[in-house]
């Protein structure tokens, strides 16, 4: 049964992290594989990761953050700036 858990940006942090309202306690037993897709605006990535994670520069991925929800990275860049995306903007997460 196909799971979807909607939210929107609720911040952005220093580095220009879009920061979500869904918790880390929402995405309890969701994979973090590529079976999962989070989308914001018209923008889509695969996977859930960790704060150390090692993906290239430039890359969009979705992570929980220090702020125990879902954060939207650039890795290496502002989210905010690179996609254009403000607090408010709706986001999607589905598995």
């Amino acid at each position: 049964m196909p799971v979807r858990i909607a939210g929107s940006v609720s911040s952005i942090s220093e580095s220009g992290n879009l920061v979500t309202d869904i918790t880390a306690a929402k995405l309890d037993g969701a994979p973090r594989d590529d079976r999962v897709t989070v989308r914001c605006d018209d923008h889509e990535t695969h996977g859930i990761f960790d704060v150390g994670h090692e993906q290239p520069a430039m890359t969009l991925i979705a992570l929980i953050g220090a702020s125990d929800c879902l954060e939207m990275e650039i890795v290496g860049d502002s989210a905010r700036i690179m996609l254009g995306v403000s607090v408010g903007q709706k986001v999607e997460v589905s598995w």
